[in-house]
């Protein structure tokens, strides 16, 4: 047993120290990490040029935190005035967002022949940007202040908002059961995240006063915790974990937002970085070859549709044509959310895992370059 233990270690720090000479690799020439994670974990997993006999709870785990720390702190940038606001001004070009680029995904999964679920789950996938890449391509561009980014990010906003209706109801198809039962399901996961999201912009900055601490160590605690249990108890009630962590972060605000993001920012890194690892992990580099030519096609076809959705959004706000063209091209990139959603539906279609993965290894890698050639 001690020597499974030291093994143990000894693999997973040799992968932790792997990912951090990748990261460096990323920043010395500028591009997206998660694609050299996912390429790390197909090397690692099964199948691949070195498998790790690392535990498979171990790895789940791991990769649910990951993402439940990701989400929140995509919502700690957001007011909940914020919210407001890009729900009142972004919506037209939201609707626009969803009829280009979900129906790709949906169409391409029956053509394949899949259950038609898993095509709706490749629709999800399709959809929605990663907003962390584009947060990412945005700060090292410096472009945060340039007219385009508001409608970039009313674009972020409304599909993540949009992801508090699909994970329930695509939650809700997976579990089964009679489409009464199912219908209340989706229901009540609608209905909770909807209570959330208003006592998140309603009550936000309150719950933020009382629970300020001019402790570090307290404020980690209180957050962290919070975010596991908020996302424990969402899923419970078949709402996505994600969903509810994204709200948490909402929720938090004024000076205890800043803290959190200072204290949790390390942990977030450290559990995505690993998120993206294990993922890789769990695919056999075997099965991507023969779905390279479907990945590729979709990943043209909703590149072209997603610098139309950004140039269309930046449009209605009266920015220049090449404002226009800067906002299409940095929304191509793919990332966190649509690994996640592809791992809901591993089980409903085996294939879904390798195309996502090959999908966002194009787009991961396509859209930060595009969005460095278009100025």
């Amino acid at each position: 047993m001690p020597g499974g233990t030291s093994l143990l270690f000894i693999e997973l720090g040799a992968a932790i120290v792997g990912l951090a000479i990748l990261a460096r690799l990323a920043s010395r020439f500028g591009f997206s990490t998660i694609p050299l994670y996912l390429l790390a974990g197909l090397a690692f997993g099964n199948g691949g040029l070195a498998p790790l006999n690392l535990s498979q709870e171990f790895i789940h785990v791991g990769a649910e935190i990951g993402v439940l720390l990701l989400l929140f702190m995509l919502g700690l940038e957001y007011t909940g005035e914020q919210l407001k606001h890009h729900l009142r001004t972004g919506l037209p070009a939201g609707v626009i967002d969803l009829a280009l680029n979900f129906p790709p995904g949906v169409i391409a999964g029956l053509l394949l022949g899949w259950h038609p679920l898993a095509a709706v789950l490749l629709g999800g996938v399709t959809y929605i940007s990663s907003s962390g890449v584009v947060a990412k391509i945005l700060a090292e561009l410096g472009r945060f202040s340039h007219p385009e980014t508001p409608a970039v990010l009313s674009i972020l906003v409304l599909e993540d908002l949009a992801m508090a209706a699909y994970l329930p109801l695509v939650a809700a198809l997976l579990a089964g059961g009679t489409p009464v039962r199912m219908a209340v399901s989706v229901g009540i996961a609608i209905a909770l995240a909807l209570v959330a999201l208003f006592v998140a912009i309603r009550y936000g900055q309150p719950i933020s006063r009382f629970a300020a601490h001019q402790s570090d160590e307290v404020i980690l605690l209180s957050t962290f915790g919070t975010v596991l249990l908020v996302g424990g108890l969402m899923q419970r009630l078949q709402v996505s974990a994600a969903i509810g962590a994204f709200l948490v972060g909402i929720a938090v605000s004024g000076p205890i937002a800043e803290q959190s993001h200072r204290l949790l920012a390390p942990l977030r890194d450290l559990f995505a970085a690993t998120f993206f690892f294990f993922f890789g992990l769990e695919i056999d580099p075997a099965t991507l070859p023969r779905v390279l030519p479907v990945a590729g096609a979709l990943a043209i076809v909703t590149a072209l549709t997603k610098i139309a959705t950004g140039y269309w959004a930046a449009k209605l706000r009266n920015v220049d044509q090449r404002a226009r063209w800067r906002a299409g091209v940095v929304l191509i990139a793919r990332g966190e959310f649509s690994i996640v959603i592809a791992g809901l539906g591993a089980a409903v279609e085996p294939a879904l895992e390798p195309v996502a993965a090959a999908y966002v290894l194009f787009l991961a890698i396509g859209g930060p370059l595009l969005s460095r050639f278009v100025k």
